[in-house]
């Protein structure tokens, strides 16, 4: 079986992450927790949505492993966990390494090509 049709916990961790960033709310969201921890309340705050859906949003986040939530007092705050942005930051590298080297022998070939017609 090829590389391509396996499934892996890093390609199902992967899948989950992108899925999560793929929502402009929850984007904001990571965005707003990178700054610091806040709690539900506090990400609520900017949106016209119940909490109940800004919870959906954070258990999203939460299963990706983009954030996780502590316990303070009587209050969970909501924290960033930034290995699990490292992952999509290395996927993304390597991905763009692969589509630079692909474009390289691309044009080479290309070159090659046009010194043939030349000649």
């Amino acid at each position: 079986m090829s590389k391509a049709m396996r499934s892996t916990a890093e390609d199902e961790r992967l899948d989950a992450l992108f899925t999560a960033l793929a929502d402009r709310t929850r984007r904001d969201i990571v965005a707003r927790l990178s700054e610091s921890e806040a709690t539900v309340k506090e990400l609520a705050e900017p949106y016209a949505m119940s909490m109940q859906a800004v919870s959906q949003h954070l258990g999203v986040l939460e299963r990706s492993g983009l954030i996780s939530r502590g316990r303070h007092r009587q209050t969970r705050p909501c924290r960033l966990e930034p290995e699990a942005l490292e992952a999509a930051v290395s996927w993304i590298e390597e991905s763009r390494r692969t589509w630079t080297e692909r474009m390289d022998r691309l044009e080479t070939h290309l070159a090659h090509l046009q010194r043939q017609e030349n000649q």
